[in-house]
């Protein structure tokens, strides 16, 4: 992968500008932060160069200034709601973010119940985090929010929520998801500050779209690409626009909100600090860009990648039409088709010249290489045995695993674990050939050349297994598949 971003310059250049941002206030910021505080695979896929973790690494460099609260709407644990990349409740989730913070030396201060109404599960919940020693506070629905402004600002709006008690300059507010509340917590924050004679102010930390690139920036395309199931739409800053004479981009939610919150600022400190939505912001990821070719081809990558996810999402029931057809839109704007995507072509051959699912994964050299579906593995498990074995430069004839290692794993599979596919699924002939490594120094070789697929492309034919995408997905492959399924079973437990 063409490196396009500048992931020290941008941990540098971001903490420096939070720091200024903090003494403009005073005493104190809230800084929002909208997307994944760590593991961002999507910058990391669209700004190559940029490190999943780089905005926690970030903000350990404030770790001394800064203190964190995480945020969960109280609903979403009443209804058990899910992240979709990990597969786990979002009050799991907070129980993650609490301790990866941790781990990494950052304080956790608290969390925030927003729309409280003492809901079965998230008292339940609330005293698990209680027992633990972590300090829990309410903040409840209020009516017609956010239009009645003077209903809002004012004893019986975010003076009811319990003042959430902080003692660093840098407060992070930050969630499990989206529609967790943050912003309505820093506002109330701000309200109950300013009752105290403290000196506080708001500040959004949101990596896309990126204010100071192009509204039609393959980056800030893929950001709707991503975003298309919430109907988020990149938007030219009109007040920006008017207030400095200057084009920059923000997303249509923070524009239209924009008065409101203008309006909120003005009644609670007296005046506003901010002109437009992207005064508010202080992300400086489009300063750090040092190769836009690089970053615009990642970018494109990503779009395809979401409109063959959004496809097969439909093709799986859980998916929209809708989505499907926004991102397809997306694609025709930039001049994108599958012949843009370098996989997809060789693995479509493959199938049509075996009569069977096939894959094709694209080296970082630019070499493609396929895998066939067989008696023994399937079509991804091949294909990552002939990687290995042309980055190891071991022959093609070579077998790295003998029959008679992979022989008796079927039988255990169909005999004693009643699977009906004998073929070696990613995860177990990757076990397999590590265990064949121990002994046989050409295994050892090939498991050697693992880390050079991290972040390769590739490309299969069919829908796969979870156990087959979750193995690819841990090794840092970028995968797509085609929107049908091997089989017209309908069921596929």
């Amino acid at each position: 992968m063409k490196i396009g971003f500048d992931n020290q310059k941008y941990l540098d250049m971001q903490s420096r500008h939070i720091r200024d941002r903090i003494a403009l206030f005073g005493d104190k910021l809230y800084l929002e932060f909208g997307g994944k505080l760590f593991d961002d695979y999507h910058a990391s896929r669209v700004l190559p160069g940029f490190k999943p973790d780089s905005k926690l690494q970030m903000l350990m460099q404030l770790k001394d200034d800064a203190e964190i609260v995480v945020v969960i709407n109280a609903d979403d644990i009443e209804k058990n709601k899910v992240r979709g990349d990990l597969g786990i409740t979002y009050d799991l989730d907070v129980l993650r973010l609490i301790d990866v913070f941790r781990s990494r030396g950052l304080y956790v201060g608290s969390v925030v119940l927003t729309r409280f109404a003492d809901q079965s599960a998230a008292v339940k919940f609330e005293e698990k985090l209680t027992e633990n020693g972590i300090r829990v506070y309410h903040h409840y629905s209020i009516p017609n929010y956010p239009s009645d402004i003077d209903l809002i600002v004012s004893e019986d709006g975010y003076g009811k929520n319990d003042y959430v008690e902080t003692t660093r300059r840098l407060v992070v507010i930050t969630a499990p998801g989206p529609g967790s509340g943050k912003m309505a917590v820093c506002l109330s924050q701000l309200y109950h500050e300013n009752k105290r004679g403290i000196k506080a102010g708001y500040a959004k930390f949101e990596t896309f779209p990126i204010w100071n690139l192009p509204l039609k920036h393959p980056v800030n395309v893929a950001y709707e690409a991503a975003t298309a199931d919430l109907n988020d739409v990149n938007m030219i800053d009109p007040f920006h626009l008017e207030a400095y004479g200057e084009t920059t981009v923000n997303y249509n939610r923070d524009i239209e909100i924009f008065p409101v919150l203008n309006t909120m600022f003005e009644t609670i400190l007296g005046k506003s600090p901010y002109k437009s939505p992207t005064d508010m912001g202080v992300n400086m990821a489009g300063n750090c860009i040092i190769d836009d070719e690089a970053t615009c081809a990642a970018a494109n990558q990503e779009i395809i990648r979401r409109y063959y996810t959004a496809l097969c999402n439909q093709t799986k029931g859980n998916g929209s039409p809708d989505e499907t057809y926004k991102i397809g839109l997306l694609m025709k704007q930039n001049k994108l088709t599958a012949a843009d995507r370098a996989v997809i072509a060789p693995a479509l051959r493959r199938e049509e010249e075996t009569g069977a699912p096939a894959a094709a994964i694209e080296l970082e050299d630019g070499t493609i290489i396929t895998g066939k579906t067989s008696d023994l593995l399937g079509a991804c498990s091949a294909m990552l045995l002939n990687a290995m074995k042309h980055l190891g430069n071991i022959p093609k004839s070579v077998d790295l695993i003998d029959a008679a290692v992979i022989e008796p794993i079927q039988k255990l599979k169909v005999d004693r674990f009643g699977s009906l596919n004998p073929r070696l699924h990613t995860d177990e002939i990757l076990i397999a050939l590590s265990i064949s490594a121990v002994t046989n120094p050409t295994a050892r070789l090939a498991m050697e050349q693992l880390p050079k697929l991290r972040n390769t492309e590739a490309h299969a034919t069919v829908i796969l297994s979870e156990t087959d995408t979750r193995t690819l997905k841990k090794l840092g492959i970028l995968l797509t598949t085609e929107p049908k399924y091997e089989t017209k079973k309908l069921y596929r437990g």
